[in-house]
């Protein structure tokens, strides 16, 4: 990942040692933590794109409180969604007998 957010511009490159590896400031790790918590939190990278320049600019908080509301209005309709599937598959797994017949209603419910 750490590449991928280098090729993003999202960290700068980081400096290397002789034998290759990567060297990193405290700036640059309190950036990829940064990162890490606001990936944990489920946010898009190009959402994260836009607060690590907030936090980096010193910016006034009611941009980061727009992209925390809109990324909780995003997860509230996946809940629904997800909640939705749920209990659509756990009323055909209800109506399957699960034995040893082919018949399924979940099977001819996916069929449809």
């Amino acid at each position: 990942m750490i590449r991928y957010y280098e090729s993003i511009d999202l960290i700068p490159a980081a400096s290397r040692t002789a034998a290759g590896y990567r060297v990193y400031n405290d700036t640059e790790v309190r950036t990829l933590r940064f990162i890490r918590r606001a990936r944990d939190f489920g946010l898009p990278i190009a959402r994260i794109k836009l607060l690590v320049g907030l936090w980096q600019g010193h910016k006034p908080s009611r941009g980061v409180k727009k992209i925390a509301l809109e990324h909780v209005a995003d997860l509230t309709k996946k809940i629904v969604e997800l909640t939705a599937m749920r209990d659509a598959l756990a009323e055909l797994a209800d109506a399957c007998e699960g034995d040893h017949r082919a018949e399924c209603p979940i099977l001819r419910d996916f069929e449809s």
